[in-house]
């Protein structure tokens, strides 16, 4: 087995999370986001020799930290790709227990070269994989105002969008956004002082935007989530950690229709099998205490949710 080291970073609702798995020592898990393994590591401590863990991040730093932490154990298998591949890293029906740690790892916000923080000046990029596409960059100088618009006010929620597009599309006219630093001040000035939330960078939001856009964040985990279902067998658990309202939304709303069945059955004797429900919700919405919150502030808005997969 690989040797013991720290985490590189504090998982968020660890304790939560390893409960909401119900890990068995001969289970079989999938870590869908290993991050700095600090989720996995915790996994990997209840298991016994016959039990099994998949590490999967579409990040190739994690994988290569991965692999040096965890490479020697033999219980572990490591996969580099995005959540819509979690079957072709577990087949049907073949894990006790899928884990979704959605969001930036910590590694990611405090790496300047990533480019994901306007609190380090560094390269436009927000790729968790820097080989998966258009950079941040690359989109602003491409996409027209109304598309940057809308992606900023449906992936970031901002009421500002329109004006921080017209801000960006006339900036670039003179120069290329390439930078944090640049794009963070753009946006700061394109909304009035008296106007911005308070407690809050007024970039926050338009960030977020981006990255979930050129990372296509919603769109994977909604197809992550199909794929963990299918993935688990029957009586396997889905823990899944969100950091803000439009991934909480999606997971919520998953597990839900799920755990209803086909609506048009609803209620009704006689129901076919396939139309029962898949899912059955395991407990609340779980967020984290305030002394987690006081020790980790990055933990602030996370919530889990957990469901148990009740047939095939």
């Amino acid at each position: 087995m690989a040797a013991e080291a720290e985490p590189a970073h504090a998982p968020v609702l660890l304790e939560e999370a390893l409960d909401g798995l119900a890990v068995r020592p001969e289970g079989r898990y999938l870590d869908a986001t290993y991050g700095r393994g600090g989720h996995a590591r915790q996994v990997l401590a209840r298991l016994g020799v016959g039990g099994r863990l998949v590490l999967v991040d579409r990040d190739p730093e994690a994988i290569e930290d991965a692999r040096r932490v965890f490479g020697g154990d033999a219980r572990v298998a490591i996969r580099h790709g995005t959540f819509d591949r979690l079957l072709d890293f577990a087949s049907a029906a073949s894990v006790d227990g899928v884990l979704m740690d959605l969001g930036v790892s910590s590694p990611q916000l405090d790496d300047p070269a990533r480019g994901f923080s306007f609190l380090r000046d560094g390269p436009l990029d927000m790729r968790m994989d820097p080989d998966g596409g258009p950079s941040v960059a690359d989109f602003l100088a491409a996409a027209d105002e109304a598309e940057i618009a809308r992606v900023i006010a449906e992936h970031g929620e901002e009421r500002f969008a329109r004006r921080i597009a017209r801000a960006i599309v006339a900036a670039r006219a003179n120069a290329p956004i390439e930078t944090t630093a640049a794009l963070a001040d753009l946006v700061s000035a394109a909304i009035p002082a008296r106007l911005r939330e308070p407690g809050k960078h007024p970039a926050t939001r338009t960030f977020q935007a981006l990255r979930i856009h050129v990372n296509r964040e919603l769109e994977l985990i909604e197809r992550g989530l199909a794929a963990a279902l299918e993935a688990l067998r029957p009586g396997g658990r889905l823990a899944v950690i969100s950091f803000h309202s439009l991934e909480d939304r999606r997971v919520k709303r998953f597990m839900r229709d799920a755990s209803l069945g086909d609506p048009v059955w609803r209620g009704m004797p006689g129901a076919p099998a396939a139309a029962l429900p898949r899912l059955a919700l395991v407990g609340k919405a779980i967020r984290p205490s305030a002394a987690e919150v006081e020790r980790n502030p990055r933990a602030r808005s996370a919530v889990l949710r957990v469901a148990e997969k009740v047939r095939a």
